[in-house]
Protein backbone atom coordinates (compact mmCIF):
# COMPACT_ATOMS: atom_id res chain seq x y z
CA UNK A 1 0.00 0.00 0.00
CA UNK A 2 1.73 3.04 -1.00
CA UNK A 3 1.27 6.44 0.50
CA UNK A 4 0.82 10.04 -0.21
CA UNK A 5 3.13 12.41 0.94
CA UNK A 6 1.31 15.20 3.04
CA UNK A 7 2.56 18.74 2.28
CA UNK A 8 0.35 21.39 4.55
CA UNK A 9 -0.32 24.27 3.31
CA UNK A 10 2.18 26.28 5.22
CA UNK A 11 5.03 24.81 3.51
CA UNK A 12 4.18 26.82 0.54
CA UNK A 13 4.24 29.98 1.92
CA UNK A 14 7.66 31.75 2.26
CA UNK A 15 9.82 32.78 4.66
CA UNK A 16 9.55 35.84 4.97
CA UNK A 17 5.31 35.50 4.76
CA UNK A 18 5.65 32.95 7.73
CA UNK A 19 8.21 35.33 9.89
CA UNK A 20 5.21 37.50 10.00
CA UNK A 21 7.30 40.01 7.45
CA UNK A 22 5.10 43.14 6.67
CA UNK A 23 5.09 43.97 2.67
CA UNK A 24 7.17 46.88 2.22
CA UNK A 25 5.07 50.59 1.14
CA UNK A 26 6.02 53.46 0.83
CA UNK A 27 5.02 55.27 4.27
CA UNK A 28 6.94 52.66 5.98
CA UNK A 29 10.07 53.18 4.06
CA UNK A 30 9.29 56.67 5.00
CA UNK A 31 9.16 56.14 9.03
CA UNK A 32 12.35 53.93 8.57
CA UNK A 33 14.11 56.80 6.62
CA UNK A 34 12.89 59.00 9.70
CA UNK A 35 13.99 57.04 12.31
CA UNK A 36 17.55 56.60 10.68
CA UNK A 37 17.89 60.68 10.09
CA UNK A 38 16.70 61.31 14.17
CA UNK A 39 18.97 58.99 15.56
CA UNK A 40 22.20 59.76 13.59
CA UNK A 41 24.30 61.61 15.42
CA UNK A 42 25.59 63.82 12.23
CA UNK A 43 21.95 64.97 12.15
CA UNK A 44 22.13 66.72 15.12
CA UNK A 45 25.16 68.23 14.86
CA UNK A 46 25.07 69.72 11.07
CA UNK A 47 21.67 70.80 11.94
CA UNK A 48 22.83 72.30 14.99
CA UNK A 49 25.37 74.35 13.28
CA UNK A 50 22.61 74.95 10.40
CA UNK A 51 20.82 76.68 13.28
CA UNK A 52 23.45 79.12 14.98
CA UNK A 53 25.52 79.81 11.52
CA UNK A 54 21.70 80.95 10.05
CA UNK A 55 20.58 82.77 12.99
CA UNK A 56 23.60 84.10 14.78
CA UNK A 57 25.63 84.71 12.28
CA UNK A 58 22.80 86.49 11.07
CA UNK A 59 22.10 89.27 13.86
CA UNK A 60 25.59 89.07 14.31
CA UNK A 61 26.56 90.48 10.51
CA UNK A 62 23.20 92.61 11.47
CA UNK A 63 24.60 94.53 14.27
CA UNK A 64 27.89 94.71 12.92
CA UNK A 65 26.47 97.18 9.88
CA UNK A 66 24.72 98.76 12.08
CA UNK A 67 27.43 99.62 14.00
CA UNK A 68 29.07 101.18 10.94
CA UNK A 69 26.28 102.69 9.47
CA UNK A 70 27.61 106.02 9.77
CA UNK A 71 30.72 104.98 7.35
CA UNK A 72 28.93 103.56 4.80
CA UNK A 73 29.49 104.40 1.40
CA UNK A 74 26.48 106.39 -0.43
CA UNK A 75 25.59 103.68 -2.47
CA UNK A 76 25.91 100.94 0.14
CA UNK A 77 23.25 102.55 1.58
CA UNK A 78 21.19 103.07 -1.70
CA UNK A 79 20.93 99.97 -2.17
CA UNK A 80 21.08 98.15 1.28
CA UNK A 81 18.62 95.29 1.71
CA UNK A 82 17.74 94.72 5.46
CA UNK A 83 16.57 91.53 4.63
CA UNK A 84 19.08 89.68 3.07
CA UNK A 85 21.06 91.08 5.42
CA UNK A 86 19.81 89.46 8.07
CA UNK A 87 19.63 85.85 6.50
CA UNK A 88 22.80 86.26 5.22
CA UNK A 89 24.36 83.58 8.13
CA UNK A 90 22.44 81.11 5.30
CA UNK A 91 25.31 81.56 3.22
CA UNK A 92 27.44 79.39 5.53
CA UNK A 93 24.62 77.60 6.60
CA UNK A 94 24.31 76.11 3.49
CA UNK A 95 27.73 73.92 3.66
CA UNK A 96 25.98 71.90 6.96
CA UNK A 97 22.79 71.60 5.18
CA UNK A 98 24.64 70.29 1.97
CA UNK A 99 27.18 67.76 3.93
CA UNK A 100 24.19 66.15 6.01
CA UNK A 101 22.32 65.69 3.05
CA UNK A 102 25.60 63.82 1.55
CA UNK A 103 26.24 61.85 4.74
CA UNK A 104 22.37 60.32 4.56
CA UNK A 105 23.37 58.42 2.00
CA UNK A 106 27.07 57.64 1.77
CA UNK A 107 27.15 57.35 5.23
CA UNK A 108 25.13 53.49 4.43
CA UNK A 109 27.65 52.74 1.80
CA UNK A 110 30.81 53.57 3.88
CA UNK A 111 29.61 51.29 6.92
CA UNK A 112 27.77 48.74 4.35
CA UNK A 113 24.35 49.21 5.87
CA UNK A 114 22.68 50.23 2.39
CA UNK A 115 23.06 46.83 1.38
CA UNK A 116 20.64 45.34 4.39
CA UNK A 117 18.65 48.48 2.93
CA UNK A 118 18.19 47.51 -0.26
CA UNK A 119 17.61 43.64 0.55
CA UNK A 120 14.56 45.29 2.77
CA UNK A 121 13.48 47.43 -0.16
CA UNK A 122 14.86 45.56 -3.28
CA UNK A 123 13.14 48.22 -5.38
CA UNK A 124 15.83 50.54 -4.48
CA UNK A 125 13.84 54.28 -5.51
CA UNK A 126 11.29 54.22 -2.58
CA UNK A 127 14.34 54.47 -0.53
CA UNK A 128 15.92 57.19 -2.67
CA UNK A 129 12.93 58.98 -2.71
CA UNK A 130 11.98 58.53 1.12
CA UNK A 131 15.00 60.11 1.92
CA UNK A 132 14.62 63.20 -0.25
CA UNK A 133 11.73 63.49 0.98
CA UNK A 134 12.10 63.02 5.22
CA UNK A 135 15.20 65.22 4.83
CA UNK A 136 13.30 68.04 2.91
CA UNK A 137 10.15 68.35 4.96
CA UNK A 138 12.75 68.72 8.09
CA UNK A 139 15.29 71.21 6.58
CA UNK A 140 11.94 73.11 5.35
CA UNK A 141 10.73 72.95 8.65
CA UNK A 142 14.01 73.82 11.03
CA UNK A 143 14.71 76.55 8.75
CA UNK A 144 11.96 78.03 8.11
CA UNK A 145 11.47 79.00 11.76
CA UNK A 146 15.52 79.36 11.68
CA UNK A 147 15.02 81.87 9.13
CA UNK A 148 12.18 84.02 11.30
CA UNK A 149 14.54 84.13 13.95
CA UNK A 150 17.34 85.31 12.31
CA UNK A 151 14.91 87.82 10.38
CA UNK A 152 13.68 89.07 13.55
CA UNK A 153 16.94 89.59 15.29
CA UNK A 154 18.47 91.19 12.73
CA UNK A 155 15.96 93.64 12.24
CA UNK A 156 16.15 94.26 15.89
CA UNK A 157 19.52 95.04 15.47
CA UNK A 158 18.98 97.40 12.79
CA UNK A 159 16.07 99.37 14.57
CA UNK A 160 19.35 101.61 16.24
CA UNK A 161 19.71 103.14 12.78
CA UNK A 162 16.35 102.67 12.01
CA UNK A 163 17.20 100.96 8.53
CA UNK A 164 15.02 98.11 9.67
CA UNK A 165 12.26 96.42 7.36
CA UNK A 166 9.25 94.53 8.56
CA UNK A 167 7.45 91.10 7.30
CA UNK A 168 4.52 93.89 5.71
CA UNK A 169 7.25 95.47 3.54
CA UNK A 170 6.75 94.21 0.19
CA UNK A 171 8.94 91.21 -0.65
CA UNK A 172 10.04 90.36 2.86
CA UNK A 173 8.07 87.42 3.24
CA UNK A 174 9.17 85.96 0.24
CA UNK A 175 12.65 86.12 1.00
CA UNK A 176 12.49 84.61 4.57
CA UNK A 177 10.39 81.91 2.43
CA UNK A 178 13.09 81.59 -0.03
CA UNK A 179 16.04 81.44 2.82
CA UNK A 180 14.08 78.32 4.01
CA UNK A 181 13.21 77.09 0.06
CA UNK A 182 16.79 77.51 -0.83
CA UNK A 183 18.48 75.34 2.22
CA UNK A 184 16.43 73.04 2.23
CA UNK A 185 16.94 72.39 -2.17
CA UNK A 186 20.47 72.39 -1.07
CA UNK A 187 20.46 70.13 0.79
CA UNK A 188 18.30 67.69 -1.29
CA UNK A 189 21.34 68.42 -4.02
CA UNK A 190 23.67 67.09 -1.71
CA UNK A 191 21.54 63.89 -1.19
CA UNK A 192 21.35 63.32 -5.11
CA UNK A 193 25.30 63.83 -5.23
CA UNK A 194 25.58 61.57 -2.42
CA UNK A 195 23.59 59.02 -4.14
CA UNK A 196 25.66 59.64 -7.58
CA UNK A 197 29.17 59.43 -6.58
CA UNK A 198 28.81 57.10 -3.09
CA UNK A 199 32.11 58.74 -1.73
CA UNK A 200 31.75 61.37 1.14
CA UNK A 201 34.82 63.16 0.54
CA UNK A 202 33.72 63.36 -3.26
CA UNK A 203 30.25 64.15 -3.05
CA UNK A 204 31.15 66.81 -0.77
CA UNK A 205 33.78 68.17 -2.84
CA UNK A 206 30.95 68.03 -5.90
CA UNK A 207 28.92 70.00 -4.09
CA UNK A 208 31.34 72.31 -2.71
CA UNK A 209 32.49 72.86 -6.25
CA UNK A 210 28.83 74.00 -7.66
CA UNK A 211 27.99 76.03 -4.38
CA UNK A 212 31.19 77.74 -3.82
CA UNK A 213 34.07 77.53 -6.23
CA UNK A 214 32.32 77.63 -9.85
CA UNK A 215 30.96 81.11 -9.03
CA UNK A 216 34.38 82.27 -8.23
CA UNK A 217 35.50 80.89 -11.44
CA UNK A 218 33.38 82.60 -13.61
CA UNK A 219 33.73 85.84 -11.75
CA UNK A 220 37.85 86.11 -13.41
CA UNK A 221 36.24 85.33 -16.64
CA UNK A 222 35.79 88.58 -19.08
CA UNK A 223 32.93 90.78 -17.12
CA UNK A 224 30.87 90.47 -21.06
CA UNK A 225 30.85 86.49 -20.24
CA UNK A 226 30.71 86.45 -16.20
CA UNK A 227 27.39 88.72 -16.13
CA UNK A 228 25.86 86.26 -19.10
CA UNK A 229 26.78 83.30 -17.41
CA UNK A 230 27.06 84.04 -13.34
CA UNK A 231 22.93 84.67 -12.98
CA UNK A 232 22.65 80.92 -14.15
CA UNK A 233 24.90 79.17 -11.94
CA UNK A 234 23.42 77.14 -8.81
CA UNK A 235 23.90 78.83 -6.01
CA UNK A 236 23.34 82.75 -7.94
CA UNK A 237 20.15 81.48 -8.66
CA UNK A 238 18.73 80.06 -5.88
CA UNK A 239 19.95 82.80 -4.03
CA UNK A 240 17.85 85.17 -6.07
CA UNK A 241 14.99 84.70 -3.85
CA UNK A 242 16.40 86.02 -0.88
CA UNK A 243 16.48 89.37 -2.37
CA UNK A 244 14.11 92.28 -1.44
CA UNK A 245 16.01 95.58 -3.11
CA UNK A 246 17.73 94.67 -6.59
CA UNK A 247 20.58 96.79 -7.58
CA UNK A 248 19.58 97.82 -11.30
CA UNK A 249 23.27 96.92 -12.44
CA UNK A 250 23.23 93.84 -11.33
CA UNK A 251 22.54 91.08 -13.89
CA UNK A 252 20.57 88.21 -11.39
CA UNK A 253 17.59 86.56 -12.45
CA UNK A 254 14.02 87.57 -11.15
CA UNK A 255 13.50 85.78 -7.41
CA UNK A 256 11.11 82.79 -8.56
CA UNK A 257 12.75 82.74 -12.19
CA UNK A 258 16.23 81.87 -10.08
CA UNK A 259 15.02 79.55 -7.75
CA UNK A 260 13.22 77.66 -10.51
CA UNK A 261 16.70 77.40 -11.67
CA UNK A 262 18.34 75.98 -9.02
CA UNK A 263 15.26 73.20 -8.34
CA UNK A 264 16.12 72.84 -11.54
CA UNK A 265 19.82 71.82 -10.88
CA UNK A 266 18.64 69.67 -7.83
CA UNK A 267 15.67 68.06 -10.11
CA UNK A 268 18.57 67.09 -12.77
CA UNK A 269 20.88 65.24 -10.16
CA UNK A 270 18.29 64.10 -8.27
CA UNK A 271 16.91 62.19 -11.97
CA UNK A 272 20.36 60.97 -12.45
CA UNK A 273 21.02 59.46 -9.13
CA UNK A 274 17.42 57.26 -9.57
CA UNK A 275 18.87 56.02 -12.92
CA UNK A 276 22.46 54.86 -10.92
CA UNK A 277 20.49 53.83 -8.07
CA UNK A 278 18.18 51.28 -10.04
CA UNK A 279 21.15 50.12 -12.05
CA UNK A 280 24.16 49.40 -10.19
CA UNK A 281 24.95 46.99 -7.18
CA UNK A 282 24.35 48.26 -3.62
Amino acid sequence: MTTTEYRPATAEVSPARRAGALPVTQRRVLLSEWTKLRTLRSTVYSLLAAVLLTAGLGIAISAARAGHWAQEDPRERLFFDPTLTSLSGGYLAQLAIGVLGVLLVTGEYATGSIRSTFAAVPRRLPVLWAKAAVYALTAFVLMGITAVVAFLGGQAMLSSKHIQTSFSHPGVARAVLGAALYLTVVGLLGLALGALIRNTAGAIAALFGLLLVLPLIVHFLPSSWSDAISKYLPSNAGQSVMQVVRDPMSSSLAPWTGFAVFCGYALVALVAAAVVVKRRDA
